[in-house]
């Protein structure tokens, strides 16, 4: 991997990483535009100021816009998100107590 490769990686890891991010990104992915507080609320336990701070980064990243209707992926926001959603498979034939049975030494 370049470190010009590396580094966009790593900018995009950093942008997802902050508290909320995936969560108002995953709460966009249906296509439909969201008002502020309805986007508040779709998180769940965002305080306004996180969500405030979250939207300026992500929108200042080209993955989040507002329009009239309210706030919604960007073209390329959609790419990601549509991206991220093959985690869901992974997810769903990994989890928590699966690994945990793996690692568990056998008797």
């Amino acid at each position: 991997m370049s470190s010009k490769e590396n580094a966009a990686i790593t900018q995009l890891l950093a942008l997802l990483e902050a508290r909320y991010a995936l969560r108002v990104l995953w709460a966009l992915r249906d296509g439909h535009p969201q008002t502020f507080r309805l986007l508040q609320d779709s998180v769940g336990g965002i305080t306004p100021n996180t969500l405030n701070t979250r939207i300026k980064e992500l929108r200042e990243a080209g993955l989040l816009a507002h329009e009239g209707e309210g706030y919604h992926l960007t073209a390329t926001g959609t790419d990601l998100v549509r991206r991220l959603a093959e985690l869901q498979g992974f997810a769903t034939r990994w989890s928590p107590a699966k690994a945990r049975k793996k690692q568990a030494p056998a008797p």
